[in-house]
């Protein structure tokens, strides 16, 4: 795994940019964990754990799942204040194929006109560093980031139980091509998102 590296700037969406989040940024992810919990508690039905950012800077990967790199970005204004984060991983399963694992943005922003545009450009990034398909899980019944997701043309490959915090989820796993490719590819580069995949 490539190590992080603090503050490197990745894409600029304005008036935001994103920059790669690393050690030292951990108190900083868990204050905006702590400001912002709606997400957790929505999908996991508790607040964020004190240890969340850590998990999430410092959380592996599930053991033999190859992947290049596990990227932390941070969305930053132009004060300097952290207004939301996404975590992405490279060729996850299979060169070409990007997973979005988290993308959250600051409450005081939903429902206005910054996640488009931040998610646009972050897609423009990742197809740049090589993406060629994406993928992702949302949770069913969370009806917003559904729509998001769908709407930026996502399309769902198949559904699977996850256990998360005191709830279990079902969960839509969704894929998108980047480069034109159709679905059967996806599924013959990525056999577990197939519908009928153990």
């Amino acid at each position: 795994m490539t190590a992080i590296r603090s503050g490197i700037e990745v894409f600029r969406a304005p008036p935001f940019h994103a920059a790669e989040l690393g050690l030292a940024d951990t108190p900083r992810l868990q204050r905006f964990f702590d400001a912002n919990p709606e997400y957790f508690l929505t999908i996991t039905g508790e607040p964020p754990t004190p240890q969340e950012a850590d998990a999430e800077i410092n959380g592996a990967l599930p053991d033999g799942w190859p992947y290049t790199k596990k990227w932390i970005l941070g969305f930053v204004d132009e004060h300097d204040a952290l207004i939301g984060m996404a975590n992405v991983v490279s060729d996850l399963l299979a060169p070409g194929v990007w997973h979005v694992g988290l993308f959250i943005l600051a409450t005081r922003l939903h429902g206005g006109d910054a996640a488009a545009p931040l998610y646009d450009r972050m897609e423009a990034w990742m197809r740049a560093e090589g993406a060629q398909w994406l993928r992702l899980g949302v949770v069913r019944g969370n009806v917003r980031a559904e729509r998001f997701w769908e709407r930026r043309g996502f399309v769902e490959m198949r559904e699977r139980q996850v256990p998360m915090g005191v709830r279990k989820n079902a969960v839509r796993v969704m894929a998108k091509p980047l480069a034109g490719g159709a679905m059967n590819d996806y599924l013959a580069r990525i056999p577990r998102d197939r519908p009928d995949a153990a």
